[in-house]
C-alpha cells in the first residue's frame, strides 16, 4: 500500500484572490498529490490548504507552495488578526496511512532543509520535529511575530534549526514539523469587544490553565464586527470540541455575551464531530465503529 501523508500549510494571505488562486494552481501541479480543501479568511488574512499525497509528491508540493508564497506575499506589508511570522507561516506533516509519525518527522526535516538552502528562509522545527522542548508549541515559536523575529533570532536560545540568525526580508520565518491531526475550531461571540474573547481564550487554552489540548486566542472579525475565540484542538479526544464550546458559553455569560455560531476550518476527522453529536444528543452506548454507516461502507 502507498504511504499517504497529509500536509496543511498556512499562508499569510487571505484577501488577494490572485495570490490565493496562484497557490491553488501550485497545489494542483504535482503528480501524486490531491488538494482536498482550501479556505481563506480576510479578517485573519490567512489561507489554509489541506493536501494529501505520497511521500515524494507531498514534499515537492510543500516546497513549491512555500516558494510561490515567498515570491508573492510581502510580510512587510501584511496585516491581519491571526498571529504570523512568515509568508508561509507553518507547514505541518500528518501521518494518514501506512506511515509513522517518525517518518513524517524525517519528511519535515528534509523539506525544512531544502526551503532554507534554496529559498534562504530560516526554519524552526516544531511539534514532533522540535529540536528542544521550548520549540514544541507553535505559539512559543511564533511569539514576537514577523516584526519581532529579527531580534528574537539573535537570542541565544532561538537560533533557527535551519538557516542564519536573520529573517528573509519579505518572507520572514517558517515553522515546519510533524504532528497528529488537529481540529481548527472557532467560536463566534455576539460582541465586538475583543477583550472578552481574549479573556475567554486564556481560560480555555492549556497555557492559561485551561484544557491541555486546546490552544486559543481572541480574534476580531472586522468584516462582521464580532469577536471570536479561535482555537486549535491538538487532541480532540483528550479535549473534545463540545467541552471547549460549553466552557466558552459558560464564561461568556458572565459578560452578558452569547455564542452566535462556530466554524471548523479545513478538514476534520469525522470522530471529532460524531463525538460532539453523541454528547448533545445524549446517545447511550453508542459504538462509533459499528453504528456509523460510512465505516461499514469503507471496510
Amino acid at each position: 500500500m502507498a504511504k499517504l501523508v497529509e500536509c496543511i500549510p498556512n499562508f499569510s494571505e487571505g484577501r488577494d484572490e490572485s495570490v490565493i488562486n496562484g497557490l491553488v494552481e501550485v497545489a494542483k501541479s504535482v503528480n501524486g498529490v490531491t488538494l482536498l480543501d482550501h479556505s481563506s479568511d480576510s479578517s485573519h488574512n490567512r489561507s489554509v490548504f489541506t493536501l494529501v499525497g505520497d511521500v515524494d509528491g507531498i514534499q515537492e508540493v510543500a516546497f513549491k507552495l512555500v516558494k510561490y508564497a515567498s515570491e508573492h506575499i510581502d510580510m512587510t506589508k501584511q496585516t491581519g488578526e491571526h498571529p504570523r511570522m512568515g509568508a508561509t507561516d507553518v507547514v505541518p506533516f500528518v501521518p494518514i496511512k501506512d506511515i509513522t509519525t517518525e517518518e513524517c518527522v524525517e519528511i519535515s526535516k528534509k523539506v525544512a532543509q531544502r526551503i532554507n538552502e534554496e529559498l534562504d528562509i530560516p526554519i524552526f522545527l516544531y511539534e514532533e520535529s522540535a529540536s528542544a522542548p521550548d520549540r514544541v508549541n507553535l505559539a512559543r515559536v511564533r511569539k514576537g511575530q514577523f516584526e519581532g523575529m529579527p531580534e528574537k533570532l539573535l537570542q541565544e536560545e532561538w537560533a533557527p534549526d535551519f538557516g542564519d540568525r536573520k529573517i528573509h526580508q519579505t518572507a520572514g520565518v517558517t515553522a515546519v514539523g510533524a504532528r497528529m491531526p488537529l481540529v481548527a475550531f472557532n467560536v463566534n461571540l455576539d460582541t465586538s469587544d475583543i477583550t472578552i474573547a481574549n479573556k475567554i481564550a486564556k481560560i480555555v487554552r492549556g497555557s492559561g490553565g485551561g484544557f491541555k489540548y486546546c490552544k486559543g486566542i481572541g480574534v476580531m472579525l472586522e468584516d462582521r464586527n464580532i469577536a471570536q475565540v479561535s482555537m486549535n484542538m491538538v487532541n480532540f479526544e483528550g479535549t473534545p470540541l463540545y467541552r471547549a464550546f460549553e466552557t466558552i458559553r459558560f464564561e461568556a455569560k458572565r459578560y452578558g455575551v452569547s455564542i452566535i455560531g462556530s466554524e471548523v476550518i479545513g478538514l476534520t476527522p469525522a470522530k471529532a464531530l460524531i463525538d460532539t453529536a453523541e454528547y448533545y444528543l445524549q446517545i447511550e452506548d453508542f459504538d462509533y465503529g459499528k453504528q456509523v454507516l460510512e465505516n461499514h461502507l469503507l471496510n
